[in-house]
């Protein structure tokens, strides 16, 4: 099960050559992923070779296998950790009964729907980021934008694995459809709207997978707690994978934030104009990014009170984050959860049933799990002696979806008119000013341990190599 065979066409470790019905299913969509790669996948990326990692076995010891790939012939496959013949549904109304291997039929369409929903992220998000190669500030990140790329692009394939394997022609058409719509499209737009937003630079990815695929991690850790035992097993893996995105975007914002706080101790000054006229991003500037990238993502996990959620959950279809760990009933029917509404003006908190707040219980989890990431970066500052310190605005800001939808809030939490809104957003959320000054300072550097002088380069290189590796090689 956990041995994994590239010279398969499609390299899996599922048996996938035991069913000749799925097989020639995946192999008739490969073409179409391989065409979709070519054509929405990372720009002027198909001749070089790349140092990437590759899985070779879903146990521990198996991730990861190290060499220099071709982009277009990264091999992506189908891993599913292995299945644990004893594990049994451990919230809902479920409890203490075995997990499916089969998709109960009252369950389909919410399973199908959860599926798609989160497949329809993986390629999205390779088609936001597809132009970034162009003015990458390393070799270092070029390489850690192609991993996440490729990484992605497995993703989807882990999604259309289960579409294939378990809703028959339903499945086959919505996985067509994975390839079908495009991030920003007009026409046919992905399903959640964080994935039509433009990623046009680099400090832009930064905070694109920090805080984006820090809601991937959230999502993926909520469905391995999954009834549906193929669906846990599937994003257990993905897991290992989404990690090594979030740590790009941690050490990426960090890097920028450690250059901008050198050039202002040197020229002894936070004025923003100076430092952009020495080329480098002013910290204010960083805070209006992070504050729309955060808000944007947090938007993502849903409508502040849900009866899908709640209906998820007790089938035992999605459970919370680290439901294991949890010392309640794991039932939550005479439970209650606070959460914020609007009244005469002012932001309140209010207690509704836990059951239809899990949308928000997950948002609080990933709020207090991406504030870690952003005192790490403050951490950068204070070894510097700078007395700035970037924020995450309070969750009410700039929301588009549940009942803060379109109120006017501040990153502190005060509820505003319209016409002070209108005043002061740009101090808070990147102007266009902004974002064609970072784009001013995008330019592709290719010489083994050079830097951009906007970033600071690494302490250390990407498996035990130095940093000034060739890790994309031009032919």
């Amino acid at each position: 099960m956990s041995g994994i065979n590239y010279s398969d066409k499609i390299p899996n470790n599922v048996n996938l050559s035991e069913d000749r019905v799925l097989q020639r299913a995946l192999e008739h969509w490969q073409p179409n992923y391989l065409n979709w790669w070519q054509t929405m996948g990372p720009e002027n990326s198909q001749t070089a070779d790349v140092y990437l990692r590759t899985a070779v076995s879903v146990k521990p010891d198996g991730w990861a296998h190290f060499d220099y790939v071709k982009m277009p012939d990264y091999r992506w496959g189908i891993f599913l950790t292995p299945r644990d013949g004893e594990r049994k549904a451990h919230f809902g109304d479920n409890i203490g009964k075995d997990v499916w291997q089969e998709v109960p039929g009252e369950h389909r369409a919410n399973l199908r729907r959860i599926i798609v929903t989160q497949g329809d992220t993986e390629p999205a998000s390779v088609e936001q980021q597809r132009h970034l190669g162009l003015t990458a500030p390393s070799l270092y990140d070029l390489r850690n934008l192609f991993q996440v790329n490729v990484e992605e692009g497995r993703h989807l394939w882990a999604m259309v694995y289960l579409l294939h394997r378990y809703f028959g022609r339903d499945g086959r058409e919505e996985g067509d459809a994975l390839l079908q719509r495009n991030s920003g499209s007009e026409d046919s737009p992905r399903i959640l709207g964080a994935f039509n937003e433009k990623t046009p630079d680099w400090l832009a990815f930064y905070m694109f997978t920090y805080f984006t695929d820090r809601d991937g991690k959230f999502q993926l850790c909520a469905l391995a707690e999954s009834c549906f035992d193929p669906l846990a097993r599937t994003t257990r893996f993905m897991l290992t994978e989404e990690a090594h995105h979030m740590f790009v975007g941690e050490s990426g914002v960090s890097r920028i934030v450690q250059r901008t706080a050198e050039v202002m101790n040197q020229l002894k000054t936070d004025d923003p104009a100076t430092l952009r006229a020495a080329g480098v991003i002013d910290l204010p500037t960083i805070q209006r990014y992070l504050n729309f990238h955060f808000s944007v993502t947090i938007d993502l996990f849903g409508a502040d009170q849900s009866s899908n959620a709640a209906m998820y959950y007790s089938a035992g279809l999605k459970g919370r984050f680290e439901e294991g760990k949890r010392t309640d009933d794991h039932q939550l029917k005479n439970d209650a959860y606070r959460i914020l509404s609007v009244a005469d003006g002012q932001l309140r908190e209010i207690e509704v049933p836990m059951l239809n707040a899990l949308n928000e219980v997950l948002r609080d989890d990933y709020i207090r799990d991406a504030a870690s990431g952003v005192a790490r970066w403050n951490k950068v500052l204070e070894k510097h002696g700078i007395e700035f310190r970037l924020r995450i605005p309070h969750k009410a800001f700039n929301r588009k979806i549940g009942a803060l939808a379109d109120v006017r809030v501040s990153p502190e939490g005060q509820v505003l008119t319209e016409e002070q809104w209108r005043l002061h957003q740009h101090e808070w959320l990147a102007t266009d000013e902004d974002r064609a000054f970072v784009a001013s300072l995008m330019g592709q550097v290719t010489v083994p341990g050079k830097f951009a002088n906007w970033i600071a380069p690494p302490v250390i290189g990407i498996n035990r190599q130095p940093v000034d590796f060739e890790y994309v090689r031009f032919n």
